[in-house]
């Protein structure tokens, strides 16, 4: 009995988000207009299951990029409104679209020259007269057998909160070392406070072969490191690098393999860094030059070790700490 009542429960929730996404529209691209726009924050705010929703959103607005804060619909008219700044963009939700409290609270937050943002399952209520957008987050059902507890309605309210956020966080470019910076104390933001020292690939680890190694020898080693590259070093210098598109291309100029050596396919100048650089910074190096290893280098230009995008990001085989 239990697990069917959960079957039903989700089945009623899936199919309120995808009567939504089917209801998106100019209004949603007008929302997300009008906080690129704005030089002010977020300013979600609702009351009871809406204002637990709006914490989530608002969290997750501010950590991908877009300043935000939740406001008490309560007590905002008790003195709070004065976290509220003239440029904020105020998100409101109201399922009913009649709550008391937004309505006394939104007329002062327009005449402060704040726009609203209104989520809302009732087009014609008090609430929407009042929205600079309105976005419809009308479901067919709750889930709630008596079609009365909040259950649908919020879940429908959250997922535009999150389809707001990601439009936002892909509006503004955020990548993910703007995550790890907002995510210090997280696995990511772990890894990209630690320095290239830390995970760097070193001795054995580095794939390696001199000039004079043949087209079969360069395969053989990049293979066999599994980094997609390998490094051309002479007497302990580097002399450069020899990615696998290097050999892709050199194969479709169908000149004489028998000629091939790492002299002769080689990058001359490869990028470099320094073992105390930070994993946000060598992210960043890899993000601008479009690349995906980094060779580690010391103060006389030695190769030492030798950093891949995968490991930046955890998904190598280095793991950190």
């Amino acid at each position: 009995m239990s697990i069917s009542t959960a079957k039903r429960v989700l089945t009623i929730e899936a199919q309120g988000l995808l009567q939504l996404s089917k209801k998106i529209g100019k209004s949603f691209e007008r929302a997300v207009q009008l906080i690129l726009k704005s030089r002010g924050r977020v300013v979600v705010t609702g009351m009871g299951k809406s204002g637990l929703v709006g914490h989530k959103i608002s969290a997750t607005l501010s950590s991908t990029g877009t300043p935000s804060l939740f406001l008490s619909p309560a007590e905002a008219l008790h003195g709070d409104m004065g976290r509220v700044t003239k440029g904020d963009v105020i998100l409101a939700i109201s399922n009913s679209g009649e709550t008391d409290e937004l309505k006394s609270l939104l007329p002062h937050l327009k005449r402060m020259g704040c726009k609203i943002i209104l989520f809302t399952g009732n087009l014609s209520s008090a609430l929407a007269k009042l929205g600079d957008v309105v976005i419809d987050a009308s479901v067919s059902k709750e889930a709630c057998p008596l079609n009365l507890s909040p259950t649908a309605s919020t879940t429908a309210a959250l997922g535009l909160g999150d389809a707001l956020a990601i439009a936002l966080l892909e509006k503004h470019g955020f990548t993910e070392r703007d995550f790890a910076l907002f995510h210090p104390g997280g696995d990511l933001g772990r890894r990209l406070h630690l320095k290239v020292a830390d995970i760097m690939r070193k001795g054995s680890q580095i794939p390696q072969v001199p000039l004079k190694a043949s087209f079969e020898m360069i395969v053989k080693q990049i293979n066999a490191k599994k980094v997609g590259c390998t490094l051309v070093v002479e007497k302990n210098q580097l002399k450069g690098i020899i990615v696998d598109g290097d050999l892709r291309r050199a194969l479709l100029k169908n000149a004489d393999i028998r000629k091939w050596n790492a002299n002769n396919l080689k990058t001359p100048r490869p990028s470099t860094i320094s073992a105390e650089t930070t994993l946000a910074h060598a992210l960043q190096l890899m993000e601008e030059k479009t690349i995906y290893q980094l060779i580690v280098v010391d103060s006389r230009k030695k190769p030492v070790g030798l950093v891949h995008l995968h490991d930046l990001l955890g998904r190598g085989q280095i793991q950190i700490g």
